[in-house]
């Protein structure tokens, strides 16, 4: 007997993120933050950058861009735990985590952005963020994209 697959069984395969648009925040892409804090399942549906910009001035550019769709709460920085920010599918270590931001929160904002009245992202800035190998808080805006299907 053969065992048949439906179509609601299937996972619908995912649209990769598009990168930030040009601007004047000059976004870098870092494919290790992906890797460190989004589940393996997942990971095809992100795509994480970095600014060297301050979270306010990053914000502003992306928040004024037309794609940027202003919805209540949509890009407002506030504090929130580390944990909290980067979540728990990651392979990072939480606790190393929690010991670098120590006493520190992170500024965290969120915001979803699209075409035509259809949301497509959801973008998150932070800042401060950690390097990649949790050794230190780096400096500018760590951005992590996840492609709404």
């Amino acid at each position: 007997m053969t065992a048949t697959v439906s179509r609601a069984q299937e996972t619908p395969a995912l649209a990769v993120p598009t990168p930030p648009p040009d601007s004047a925040a000059r976004w870098r892409e870092a494919p290790d933050y992906v890797a460190l804090f989004v589940a393996r399942p997942y990971r095809d549906a992100y795509r994480a950058f970095v600014s060297p910009l301050e979270l306010d001035t990053a914000l502003h550019t992306v928040a004024t861009e037309a794609a940027s769709v202003q919805a209540p709460g949509a890009w407002a920085a506030h504090s929130e735990s580390p944990l909290d920010v980067f979540g728990a599918g990651g392979t990072y270590d939480r606790w190393k985590l929690a010991r670098l931001f120590g006493s520190h929160r992170p500024e965290v904002a969120r915001g979803p952005r699209g075409r035509g009245g259809v949301v497509e992202e959801s973008w998150t800035l932070i800042a401060p963020y950690p390097s990649a190998d949790l050794s230190r808080l780096e400096s500018g805006t760590l951005l992590i994209i996840l492609r709404v299907p």
